[in-house]
Formats: structure tokens, C-alpha cells, sequence
């Protein structure tokens, strides 16, 4: 190929999740919904936790960080994904490509540090109650979350850097409704070699660690819960993991056949988008369902924020 026939690519073209009229109109409506509901759901989360004095403790304060991350990654990807699914030109600028993946791999990464810091407060809980206060003080609390932002942060760099530091020529079609770093770097031009690298070793690295430490965590766990003595004192300790515990099944479940799934599997793009779309569009909405059903400070403290005058007087 002659290399000044080349063509750089100023813009690339986000596929979608479909071109049907028929059906792009109904996914609009659909999506908007669940975008609202995401917004509501996490911000009453972060409004009620914040007026509730006694919920003023690391779990919560780690559950507002989880809510605010909620929020923030669908807002990467949904608003463009909705106007594409109203125009017919889907396309996002070089610029706004890199900061849209920019910002969602690093409140991805950023929330799997942080579920795994969440696992460690609630190991600290069971495993050690009567030190609990000593340990998870309101400093270690402050350097535990600060360390997973920055920590999720500076490996979005990393690897927004080393992608868009490729070569794209010609071929600008994303096969994905966002910018992501498979399918943005699947568009290049030049050896990918490095990109790919830097995302099996120094991700690879990261993402096992914090899982471990998060699967680590519940081992410990679940073996104290299981030599508590009674049946109630087993179930109060695990009420207080539960929700966590779900969550954690949850994201790593739909991150999993998201990004790593054998390659010997059939490739469907359409399906491909169908998994993403279930892991950074639906996951953030349940998340905030799985701690109001499953905790019932969180939802006596959502009932006081929605409905103040009927539970200060619920007889009258």
C-alpha cells in the first residue's frame, strides 16, 4: 500500500446499536428512561446518605463514591448514544473519541479498585469488629478513595495515550456505540503491539490484583461467618456484606463476557454491543435497587429523604 494514499483520520464513526428506524426510536425512549433512572437512583443514594448523620461511616461513605461513579461513567457513553440514535450521522470527533475513553476506562478502573476497597472495609467489619473504628478511621477512609481515583485515573492515561498515539488511516468505523480501546485500536494503521501490551500487563495486573483482593476478602469472610455460633448472628454478618457481595457478582459477571471471553467463541458484533450495553448502561441502574432493597438503613434513610412529613407522621 502507498503510504501517501493514506487518508488520517480526523473523526471516526460510532456503529451503534442499530440503523433501524423501526427500532432506533423505540431504544431512544427506552434508554432515556434508563438513564433517568440511573440519575435518580444514585443521586437520592448520595442525597440520602449525605442528610443521615448515622450513615456518616466508611461503608457509606465508599457506597456515595460508587454512586457518584454510577452516575458518572454512563454519562461518558449514553448522551452520544442517544443522539446517534436520532441523526443519522454518528460520527465523534478525534478529540472527543480520546476523552470519551479517556474518562470511561478511568471511572471503570476507578470503580474496580474501589469495589475492591469496599471488600476490605467489610472484611475489616467481620473479621475484626472490635477494631474496626481504629483501623477504617476517616484518614484511611480519605487515602483508601483517593488512592482508587488516582489509581483509575493515571491507567486511563496510560492507555489513552499509547492508543491514540497510533496511526488510523482510512477505516474509522468503531464497531461499538462508544470509544473503547479493542475497537478503537482494532482501526489502526500502525503496530498496535505496544497498546496491546500495555493493556494485558499493566491492566491485566491491576484488574487481577484488585480482584483477588476483593475475592480474598470474602473468602475470609465467609469462613468467619460460617464459625459464628448462631443462626442470627450469621445472618446480621452477612446482611451487612450482602448487598456489597451482589454487586461485586454483578459487575465482575458482566465485565467478564464483556472483555474476557475466549477468542475460539463466535464473534457477533451486534451481540458484542448487547453485553457492553448490559454492563455500562444496566449495571450502574441496579446497583442502587440491590442496596435500597437489601439494606434497611439505606432505605429507611431514602424514605425519610422522599417522604419527610409521612414518616414523621405516619398515623396522622
Amino acid at each position: 500500500m502507498d503510504i501517501y494514499n493514506l487518508t488520517t483520520v480526523t473523526q471516526f464513526i460510532l456503529i451503534g446499536l442499530s440503523d433501524l428506524p423501526e427500532v432506533r426510536y423505540p431504544l431512544f425512549v427506552v434508554f432515556a428512561i434508563i438513564y433517568q433512572v440511573t440519575l435518580v437512583g444514585n443521586g437520592a443514594i448520595v442525597l440520602a446518605i449525605g442528610t443521615e448523620k448515622k450513615l456518616h461511616t466508611p461503608m457509606y461513605y465508599f457506597l456515595v463514591n460508587l454512586s457518584l461513579l454510577d452516575i458518572f461513567c454512563p454519562s461518558a457513553t449514553v448522551p452520544k448514544m442517544l443522539e446517534n440514535l436520532l441523526t443519522k450521522h454518528h460520527s465523534i470527533s478525534f478529540l472527543g473519541c480520546a476523552l470519551q475513553l479517556y474518562f470511561l476506562v478511568a471511572l471503570t478502573g476507578t470503580e474496580v479498585f474501589l469495589l475492591a476497597v469496599m471488600a476490605y472495609d467489610r472484611y475489616v467489619a467481620i473479621c475484626f469488629p472490635l477494631r474496626y473504628m481504629l483501623i477504617m478511621t476517616k484518614v484511611r477512609c480519605v487515602q483508601l478513595t483517593a488512592g482508587t481515583w488516582a489509581a483509575g485515573f493515571l491507567n486511563s492515561l496510560l492507555h489513552t495515550v499509547s492508543t491514540f498515539r497510533l496511526s488510523f488511516c482510512n477505516s474509522n468505523r468503531v464497531n461499538q456505540y462508544y470509544c473503547d480501546i479493542p475497537p478503537v485500536v482494532a482501526l489502526s494503521c500502525s503496530s498496535t503491539y505496544v497498546a496491546e501490551m500495555l493493556v494485558l500487563v499493566v491492566g491485566g495486573i491491576l484488574g487481577i490484583s484488585a480482584f483477588l483482593a476483593t475475592f480474598i476478602s470474602y473468602i475470609y469472610i465467609i469462613s468467619t461467618i460460617l464459625k459464628i455460633q448462631s443462626v442470627e448472628g450469621k445472618h446480621k454478618a452477612f446482611s451487612t456484606c450482602a448487598s456489597h457481595l451482589l454487586v461485586v457478582c454483578l459487575f465482575y459477571g458482566t465485565a467478564i463476557f464483556t472483555y474476557i471471553r475466549p477468542s475460539s467463541s463466535p464473534h457477533s458484533p451486534a451481540r458484542d454491543r448487547l453485553i457492553s450495553m448490559v454492563y455500562g448502561v444496566i449495571t450502574p441502574m441496579l446497583n442502587p435497587m440491590i442496596y435500597s432493597l437489601k439494606n434497611m438503613e439505606v432505605k429507611e434513610a431514602l424514605r425519610r429523604l422522599l417522604c419527610p412529613r409521612a414518616c414523621l407522621h405516619p398515623l396522622q
